[in-house]
């Protein structure tokens, strides 16, 4: 069976571009769909956060201010409560290794601009997933994580430049995020680090696969990034 590590930003506050903060967490459909598809393939899923923080739900992704209607809303907080045991003791990021799995998956939620973007361990297991041929996969924001492995300087080490992905775009942040407020845009934080960005119209679901890096532009995505997930794992065997 394969075995799936699904890293979920810790962070329930952003820092935005003044200085201040805005709540905030992980995306109840990106955390909630994408688990649902891995695991009824038969895939086992750990989740881990950084310090082994319990993760916050963005309250936003569960109401109509982030365009979730009330049926959808009520079906991702059940699949959330029946994954409360998991959420609520999340593995401590600092102590996996991308050896013990065959994916790592980050959902997004505007979390990871928060944390994952600068996290040391996930810049660690990424690097150790990415050159050991793993299956490292990112979810709209999700993306922001993989920018904890850049180095410091646009391109200086950055292992995903020249890759084709996809993000959540500035376009999408401008209409429906937190626009001008954000510290950064993820979309274009990439591609200043020389990574090879593809986006569809707002708001329609887009995956991208290169090689072993699958990646989906927003919530929208959710579904079909998982399953694109399953089905590189299977093509590499694994699954």
């Amino acid at each position: 069976m394969a075995k799936i590590l699904m890293v979920v930003s810790a962070a329930d506050r952003l820092t935005l571009a003044d200085g201040t903060t805005h709540p905030t967490g992980y995306w109840a459909e990106e955390v909630a769909v994408s688990h649902r598809v891995l695991r009824e393939a038969g895939l086992d899923v750990d989740i881990a956060t950084p310090g082994g923080v319990r993760p916050t739900v963005d309250p936003v992704s569960l109401d109509e201010r982030g365009n979730v209607d009330e049926a959808s809303a009520k079906e991702f907080r059940a699949y959330l409560d029946a994954l409360s045991g998991r959420l609520d003791k999340p593995l401590t990021l600092g102590d996996v290794q991308a050896a013990d799995y065959d994916a790592v998956y980050i959902p997004g939620g505007h979390g990871p601009m928060e944390d994952l973007a600068r996290d040391a361990d996930l810049a660690r297991l990424l690097r150790e997933a990415d050159s050991g041929g793993k299956v490292v996969a990112a979810l709209c924001h999700g993306p922001a994580g993989v920018l904890s492995t850049s180095g410091g300087e646009a391109g200086e080490g950055f292992p995903f430049a020249g890759r084709r992905l996809t993000v959540f775009t500035d376009e999408e942040e401008r209409q429906g995020g937190l626009g001008e407020a954000v510290p950064y845009f993820v979309e274009s934080r990439l591609r200043e680090l020389g990574a090879l960005v593809e986006t569809a119209p707002a708001w329609t679901s887009k995956v991208v696969t290169d090689g072993n890096l699958v990646t989906g532009q927003n919530p929208q995505s959710s579904a079909d990034t998982a399953r694109q997930v399953l089905q590189t794992l299977k093509d590499r065997g694994v699954a």
